[in-house]
């Protein structure tokens, strides 16, 4: 695989012989030219800004001045590319208004916007010179006694030749040593260029682009986006529901009535009885619809909420429940339906394995979270990816930034909690308009 960056180029034994050294000397020696620049365009706007500020021409100049980081920071997440392959995202955001007016107000208010401001002062007074300076020494000064044997040749007549200025080589024999010597130098420099290019590329990514820029906003998106499909996905399981009650089951309903109808006015024989078999097939297949529809979403849960919707299934379970669930109000539909999903599966499983002679099912609203516990007295020895079912219902939660946990040795006995943020506002409010 190829390296990505000018660091693991040199943890290989290749760095020497690729094009790596080369990048990194001409990532600095770009960022002398750029530093330079950016310099004199820098200081001529603040000297033009302080010398016309008292004609007031001066304001709005000043004021681009302080934006003049975000052109600089854009050719620098491009001069990136030199050493480091992995992209440099911007991390401005759309500009909050149309026009100019609305790009400079909202770049005025970004944080990145005032990072990138700080990363030209640093580049303007301070990399740049410490760019050349490298390069001066780890490139120029082992170029410069590599070619003492040429020094001597031409600029010195075959005499001698000063090797930086330092010391004086006067026959053939040690100028030859002392270019060597420069290879060996120019080695070591391309290491040193290396060091220092890669050293400056991630200074300039944390200032400018670090690799995590905009993870933050990416995670709230992404949790946003979940929250809404799972909105989208309660949703259309309501209508699904609905159609399935206002129309479905209503012919079956019709259906039924009209084989009623026609059984009693058959004379008995082998009709009456197709016509008998034919309405408890009906009936049965209303019945199996109606535990259908309750299933996508139980109209308790819909009309009267999470307690009474987990009281309910309580009434219907084999094994005696205690119900102790206390709400301030009503949560928002996708954690109501998670909840009581879970409440489903878990009495679903007390009922077919843990033995138990009693369950609870307990819970409330604290601290922003709506918890929720379902305890059993059983033989315990369950697992969350035993295949019980409860896999599917962590997802659920977890989709929702909640939490769900298992605890049940064996013996017993065995405590399920599941935790979702739900804030107190949310629930006074779907109260106010259960209301």
């Amino acid at each position: 695989m190829q390296p990505r960056n000018v660091w693991q180029a040199m943890a290989r034994p290749g760095f020497l012989v690729s094009s790596w050294p080369w990048r990194a000397a001409a990532y600095l020696v770009s960022g002398v030219v750029a530093g330079v620049l950016v310099l004199v365009g820098v200081g001529a706007l603040v000297v033009a800004g302080g010398v016309l500020v008292i004609f007031l021409v001066g304001v709005p100049v000043l004021a681009v001045t302080a934006l003049v980081g975000v052109p600089v920071a854009s050719v620098e997440r491009r001069r990136l590319r030199v050493v480091d392959r992995d992209p440099a995202v911007s991390g401005h955001g759309e500009s909050g208004g149309w026009g100019l007016w609305g790009w400079f107000s909202t770049r005025l208010r970004e944080p990145l916007t005032w990072r990138e401001l700080g990363h030209t002062v640093l580049l303007a007074g301070l990399l740049w010179p410490v760019d050349a300076l490298v390069v001066a020494v780890a490139l120029l000064c082992p170029v410069w006694v590599i070619a003492t044997p040429l020094l001597m040749a031409t600029v010195g007549d075959g005499q001698e030749a000063k090797v930086l200025k330092l010391w004086t080589v006067t026959d053939w024999p040690v100028a030859f040593g002392t270019s060597v010597a420069g290879v060996v130098l120019l080695a070591l420099g391309a290491y040193v260029l290396g060091v220092a290019a890669g050293s400056r590329a991630e200074l300039t990514r944390l200032l400018i682009a670090p690799r995590d820029a905009d993870l933050g906003d990416r995670v709230v998106e992404l949790t946003r986006s979940r929250v809404r499909l799972v909105d989208a996905f309660e949703a259309e399981r309501r209508r699904i529901e609905r159609d399935l009650h206002d129309g479905a089951q209503q012919r079956l309903v019709a259906l039924t009535m009209t084989l009623g109808l026609a059984r009693l006015d058959a004379p008995p024989g082998p009709l009456a009885d197709q016509l008998a078999k034919a309405h408890e097939d009906a009936g049965q297949a209303l019945a199996e619809l109606r535990e259908l529809i309750n299933g996508i979403h139980p109209k308790v849960l819909a009309d009267f909420g999470l307690e009474a919707a987990v009281t309910d299934v309580a009434d219907r379970s084999p094994v005696p429940v205690d119900v102790a669930l206390a709400l301030p109000g009503r949560p928002p539909q996708s954690v109501e339906a998670a909840v009581y999903f879970v409440v489903c599966e878990a009495l679903a499983n007390v009922v077919k394995h843990s033995g138990a002679s009693r369950a609870e099912v307990s819970g409330g609203h604290r601290d922003g979270r709506l918890y929720l516990q379902v305890r059993d007295d059983g033989r315990g020895g369950a697992s969350a990816d035993g295949g019980s079912g409860l896999t599917g219902l962590a997802d659920r939660v977890s989709v929702l930034d909640g939490r769900l946990s298992l605890s049940s040795p064996p013996g017993g006995p065995t405590l399920l909690r599941v935790e979702i943020p739900c804030r107190m506002a949310e629930l006074t409010e779907r109260s106010d308009r259960s209301a």
